[in-house]
């Protein structure tokens, strides 16, 4: 049995064709060391924080562990903190953490996530494109990534999608003058 194949011109790519604009999570994710201090160890009778006792706790810490890292500094127990607490946490490792923040590390990745898209989205380059929002990622992504994204983009964009190119979820359309 003889099998004829007949030539192929050439095979196009309607995606690359179709002007879509892909945004990855991934690229917004920022790697490196999370950290996350209590405050509560640090308490007296786990209600009251004495200067003196927390001055003398943060003189302790070893900058080196914290070197690059990102650090969330929160209380865990119901108890008044003074804001100059988290202030001394924070010069303190000002000099070797790469950014300090007063909340739980959910505060922190919400942060570093709304940080990660004002720097990495110029809301012109994308005036009136399809913009499709990938599903998939190898790192973890804050739930309020996407919210954010919307946010920035929906301003200026002619669509919004999510997903991936061969099944895509419509978000926004913008309506025609």
């Amino acid at each position: 049995m003889d099998f004829t194949f007949a030539p192929v011109d050439s095979i196009v790519n309607k995606v690359a064709q179709s002007g879509i604009q892909f945004l990855d999570p991934d690229s917004f994710y920022t790697p490196g060391t999370r950290i996350s201090i209590d405050l509560a160890q640090c308490l007296w009778q786990g209600m009251v924080l004495r200067e003196a006792d927390f001055r003398a706790w943060v003189r302790e810490l070893r900058a080196e562990e914290f070197q690059g890292a990102y650090v969330a500094v929160h209380c865990s127990a119901d108890a008044l903190v003074p804001a100059w607490a988290f202030m001394l946490v924070a010069a303190a490792l000002s000099t070797s953490a790469a950014l300090v923040v007063h909340g739980t590390a959910d505060d922190l990745e919400r942060l570093m996530t709304q940080r990660a898209i004002d720097d990495k989205i110029n809301p012109t380059d994308f005036m009136d494109a399809k913009v499709v929002v990938k599903g998939c990622g190898h790192h973890p992504i804050h739930p309020s990534f996407h919210a954010a994204l919307t946010q920035k983009l929906t301003p200026v964009v002619g669509s919004l999608m999510f997903g991936e190119p061969c099944s895509t979820v419509p978000v926004f359309k913008k309506a025609k003058s």
